[in-house]
């Protein structure tokens, strides 16, 4: 057993690191927050819609490959794998209409755009101070026309 003098020593020192780690907490956060010492201080951040088209081209390449291990795996069922290779060429034809409409809608004259398609609905995230109904009629006329998407399931949204 220990001594009672080797308990205090140690309980003592317990203590001093466990103050240290405060410290240490107190002097970390303080210097995270300050933004004279950040880093990145100098980085301009991206914006929506180079955020936007980052983590929409990672969620799809996590897709395809999620999609091209069932198809590879000697394990799925025959049915998994059809499954999947639909599922990869609807996702892929998914993105370049995608692509094509953003393309579209840039060339009437908008600094950038976000298109984003489910199976029943468009929604169009387009850049600009103020859009005039003959905008977003052109816009419509692009995306009803690519996708033979009914007008009442397109959804335009001006953002700065």
């Amino acid at each position: 057993m220990l001594g009672k003098k080797k308990k205090i020593i140690i309980l003592t020192g317990m203590v001093a690191l466990l103050v240290l780690t405060g410290v240490l907490n107190v002097v970390l956060n303080m210097t995270a927050s300050n933004p004279s010492s950040d880093v990145n201080a100098g980085t301009t951040y991206t914006d929506f819609f180079s955020a936007y088209r980052t983590d929409r081209t990672s969620s799809r390449e996590q897709s395809m490959l999620y999609y091209d291990e069932i198809i590879a795996s000697t394990e799925s069922s025959a049915e998994a794998k059809s499954e999947a290779e639909t599922a990869k060429l609807s996702l892929t034809a998914s993105m370049e209409t995608e692509l094509v409409l953003e393309s579209l809608i840039k060339s009437l004259g908008f600094e950038d755009a976000v298109v984003t398609s489910t199976t029943e609905n468009i929604n169009v995230i387009v850049k600009c101070d103020e859009m005039t109904g003959t905008q977003a009629a052109q816009i419509l006329e692009i995306i009803v026309t690519e996708t033979e998407t009914n007008a009442t399931n397109v959804r335009i949204i001006p953002t700065e």
